[in-house]
């Protein structure tokens, strides 16, 4: 595993344990344990970084690093993700999607020390001439789909409630919003409206991917009624991997660049995936290395495609867990959107003079954003998917025609029910947030429609 930080030995990447012979043997089966209990990971006697006699750990397959230099290694790809893409700027205020599992818990503490960093340097700069970035974190309870006693929900949530209050600074607001609230704000009509249209879906992958749509909507109704810049979240390079095979699985090749890069501004609040180079591996041993308490008991398990996918890429990882890496990469190679980075305008102001050119140098004409997107999913269409659009919109009579050319064709194939009269049913339950966009589109086809039989009207009186 190359290290992503230059720091040498006895900087910040490298501490007492690197070379102190004292705490070698603790170090040493604290490591031991850790890969036991974490699995899949090799073990060697010395640090590959610095040199260390203490046990070293590697996950990819690469060098060997001692516990801090390991921790510096994530640290610094975790810190070039967000400075070298702009990810946070001095004046945002960002939310962390916390689930309470390895990936998100590592992103907490990450973005929380580059926090209390920020405020250190604020502190002793003469000048103080720049803010200081918030950091809130958001849970979405998704409990009303769970079969678990209501005691032990309680429980887990009250367990991500500790961890976030246990740093010490930093953490601007925690916010646990239930899942049904993009429903309705009335608490029985939601949990009502969720469970009908959850059950409307006979697909189980479309069933999940329907929760993983409103999960996303969840976070973008908090952040912009709490006034947030940013989504973060902590999608690893193995998750990653995992929804690039069950894209490709689903025929979703050509939406796929836009779930795979650092920055996605297709939504009302920009999304960022600062743990993206990070395998879950690493930042599971992580937490086992540092004592970071997790909270997964009310995670939801995979079905469908989505649970074979992550069976398969379980096997691969077994075998090399480089090779999570090398889906990544590849699939990093196809073109990106433009929504896929940050407007130039004013936005890198903020950057280091070295940074800034990186992010100047772009064409105007592919920074505006003109895609048509799913209105469930955030997929951008396809050539095929915007000539159905099109036809669509010439010929539709109701409402209901213009909801499902909306759809992408793998919402309408694997989350829309079967039926014009199901579709219309199914569409009066989802949350208004997604179909008061086309309310709008409807009211204005409608318009433009009657405008064009109007004039037609007047043109074959005049022809009489």
């Amino acid at each position: 595993m190359a290290a992503a930080a230059a720091s040498s030995c006895g900087g910040a990447g490298c501490g007492p344990h690197c070379s102190s012979s004292a705490s070698a043997a603790a170090v040493e089966d604290a490591a031991a344990a850790a890969a036991e209990k974490v699995g899949r990971l090799s073990l060697s006697r010395e640090c590959g970084k610095c040199g260390g006699g203490a046990a070293a750990v590697a996950v990819a397959g690469g060098l060997g690093l001692c516990g801090e230099c390991f921790r510096a290694n994530l640290l610094g790809k975790f810190k070039l993700a967000v400075t070298s893409n702009a990810m946070v700027r001095p004046t945002d205020s960002v939310l962390l999607a916390f689930s309470g599992g390895p990936a998100s818990r590592v992103a907490l503490q990450f973005i929380h020390e580059m926090r209390c960093k920020a405020i250190e340097s604020w502190d002793v700069s003469n000048s103080q001439a720049l803010p200081v970035f918030g950091v809130g974190v958001a849970f979405v309870d998704e409990s009303v789909l769970c079969s678990k006693p209501r005691d032990e929900i309680e429980m887990a949530i009250e367990d991500i409630r500790s961890i976030v209050s246990s740093l010490s600074t930093g953490v601007k607001a925690m916010h646990i919003a239930r899942l049904e609230d993009v429903f309705s704000t009335e608490s029985e009509d939601g949990e009502r409206r969720l469970r009908e249209a959850v059950d409307m879906i006979g697909d189980d992958t479309g069933r999940e991917d329907f929760l993983r749509c409103l999960r996303m909507l969840s976070l973008q109704k908090i952040a912009m009624e709490n006034g947030y810049a940013k989504i973060m979240l902590g999608s690893c390079a193995s998750a990653i991997a995992c929804h690039v095979l069950s894209a490709t699985v689903k025929g979703q090749g050509y939406s796929l660049p836009a779930d795979v890069q650092y920055v996605d501004t297709r939504w009302e609040i920009p999304v960022v995936l600062p743990l993206r180079d990070c395998l879950a591996q690493e930042l599971t041993l992580l937490c086992e290395l540092d004592s970071l308490k997790t909270q997964q008991h009310l995670d939801r398990p995979l079905n469908g495609i989505n649970s074979l996918v992550a069976s398969f890429i379980k096997r691969l990882r077994e075998e090399n867990p480089s090779r999570e890496h090398t889906i990544v990469r590849t699939a990093q190679k196809l073109k990106p959107f433009s929504f896929n980075k940050f407007s130039a305008d004013g936005y890198h102001d903020f950057l280091p003079s070295r940074l800034r050119p990186k992010f100047q140098k772009f064409d105007s004409d592919e920074s505006t954003f003109s895609e048509i997107l799913c209105l469930m999913c955030g997929s951008p269409f396809s050539e095929s998917e915007l000539q159905n659009l099109e036809s669509t919109k010439h010929k539709a009579q109701k409402k209901i025609d213009l909801y499902t050319a909306h759809c992408c064709q793998s919402c309408y194939f694997q989350i829309l029910p079967a039926g014009e009269n199901l579709n219309e049913h199914f569409f009066s339950l989802l949350p208004k947030l997604w179909t008061g966009k086309m309310d709008t589109i409807s009211d204005s086809h409608s318009l433009l429609r009657d405008q064009i039989e109007e004039y037609l009207l007047e043109e074959n009186d005049d022809g009489n």
